[in-house]
């Protein structure tokens, strides 16, 4: 058993990043110009700045081949903005995108002349390789996954095929939000046809099942809307599942909608609820041509893509809601080892559990620890809205809720609210709240010492829980520490015991793994 420990350690250490300092994405779209700001980990940055100018820049392209004067006099405006701010903060690692619209644009070199005078080196990317790079960052968010990529801009759709081992084929059309409305004045008919004959161009007339990944702001808001129709109780449209079934009636429902009807509903911004029912009639296409078997909204794409693609693959290969949550904790006060140490010491008492991942229960182990570290009658709620409202990576309902139930219990709280009752099964909440009893009796032994973790040891034997003291740390064996280890035996359906040993003895109990094992498979019918 106490080989598995090291190897657990130092397979959970590999997936720890560092802070490697701020970096920043500035894409220049056909319909807006963001910068945005970075920083955390490699495997998972976290946003620090997130500024954009609604320049359409792709407005008039479609009638004149040109990006319009005005339009580009206020992205001129904006992105000087933009050079004088990343000065101001001292970032020199930039990197600047332009999309459709400067690509197609007639002024576009003279454009791009502007911007480098002004100090940034613009690449202009194709429409492959912006497909590619949007289906990167879906990889980066959702490791291992294959399906299809559908990138909605305001020039061009691009979509992709994609699979654990990377992306696959790929194309763009001129299908961008700000060319629809065009599309759609002759009927939706019409514009069936339009949009599966461009389709067919790129290769996409036959159906692919699967899932379908959806990335852009104008498909991040119908997320929203199914997340408001459907009562989801979290509010981050980026993982969520919609079935094919069940998007095509959202779709079908969005697209007869009018803009002053969408723009009532709270998130929805009124330049969203301009474009949503163009976007949702050619996602009613999609739908018919592809016909997915899941929908999944991403919120990473392109930038994130752009940050992925510079990974080395060992990079690429550690687990982003690990090497995320790894340092959100760390600056919280809970260090990765100390956190490895306690989720190590509880093993053995939550294997009969042990329905869920390992990196999960890490993940939960560091909120529980970090919440410790913030003013006593805020941290309970606090943590929990981290649990569930912060976007971590690779992680689902299920997995959120039982993140935040592992807080509670950690904090003594035995019952789950009802709306973690909504996100997962109560099976997974309560091996959810075995972790967090188990964290509340480690950390409350010693105070999370390295000396009181190696003095004792957490062991199912038959039918009982024994907390075994080595006799020089004898005195941590009180009252309290009996109380949590009977809540946490009585949540595992076993007795409990606290015993008191000498060196030898405790040396014994520590190593036998025999027993370890044969309790293991007594309890939890193991082979």
């Amino acid at each position: 058993m106490r080989g598995s420990k090291s190897s657990y350690r130092r397979r959970i250490e590999n997936s720890w990043t560092t802070d490697d300092g701020k970096r920043a994405i500035i894409d220049i779209g056909s319909n807006t110009v963001r910068m945005v700001v970075y920083g955390g980990s490699p495997r998972a940055p976290h946003i620090l700045a997130n500024e954009k100018v609604t320049a359409r820049l792709g407005r008039e392209l479609s009638q004149t081949g040109r990006m319009a004067d005005e339009a580009v006099n206020l992205a001129l405006e904006g992105l000087g903005r933009f050079a004088l701010i990343l000065k101001d903060l001292q970032i020199d690692d930039v990197e600047t995108v332009a999309t459709a619209a400067v690509r197609e644009a007639e002024n576009g070199p003279e454009f791009i002349a502007k911007l480098a005078d002004m100090g940034f080196q613009v690449r202009v990317i194709s429409g492959e390789e912006e497909a590619r790079t949007s289906a990167l960052g879906v990889l980066g968010a959702f490791p291992g996954t294959s399906g299809v990529v559908a990138d909605l801009g305001g020039g061009s759709l691009e979509l992709i095929s994609v699979a654990p081992d990377g992306p696959g084929e790929g194309g763009t059309a001129p299908l961008g939000t700000l060319r629809l409305a065009a599309l759609r004045d002759n009927g939706d008919d019409k514009f069936q046809s339009r949009v599966a004959k461009a389709l067919k161009k790129i290769g996409w007339q036959d159906a692919v099942g699967g899932n379908l990944f959806l990335v852009g702001g104008t498909w991040r808001t119908m997320a929203i809307l199914a997340m408001r129709l459907q009562g989801h109780p979290l509010s981050d449209p980026h993982g969520l599942r919609v079935d094919g079934a069940t998007a095509l009636k959202l779709a079908k429902r969005t697209a007869k909608s009018t803009p002053e009807e969408l723009k009532t509903i709270p998130r929805v911004s009124s330049m969203r609820a301009q474009i949503l029912p163009d976007a949702a009639a050619l996602l009613v296409c999609l739908l018919k041509v592809l016909k997915p078997d899941n929908l999944i909204f991403s919120a990473w794409g392109l930038r994130e893509g752009l940050l992925y693609q510079r990974l080395t693959d060992a990079e690429r290969g550690r687990d982003p809601l690990l090497a995320g949550i790894s340092l959100f904790a760390g600056q919280h006060g809970t260090p990765p080892t100390l956190a490895t140490r306690i989720a190590a010491w509880t093993m053995d008492a939550i294997a009969p559990t042990r329905n869920s991942s390992e990196r999960l229960r890490l993940a939960a182990t560091m909120l529980a620890l970090a919440s410790l570290q913030v003013e006593p009658n805020l941290r309970l709620q606090q943590a929990v809205d981290w649990a569930l409202y912060k976007r971590w990576l690779d992680v689902d309902d299920t997995g959120r809720a039982m993140m935040a139930m592992t807080v509670l219990a950690n904090a003594g709280e035995f019952e789950w609210p009802p709306m973690l009752a909504e996100l997962a099964p109560d099976e997974k909440l309560a091996e959810a709240r075995i972790w967090g009893l188990a964290i509340r009796l480690c950390r409350r032994l010693g105070l999370q010492s390295r000396a009181s973790l190696q003095a004792t040891q957490l062991r199912i034997a038959g039918k009982t829980l024994v907390l075994a003291f080595n006799e020089s740390h004898a005195a941590l064996a009180v009252g309290q520490a009996r109380k949590d280890l009977k809540n946490l035996a009585d949540c595992l359906d076993l007795s409990s015991e606290v015993r008191i040993l000498d060196n030898a003895e405790f040396a014994a109990f520590r190593d036998d793994a025999v027993t370890s094992g044969q309790s293991y498979r007594e309890v939890s019918g193991a082979k």
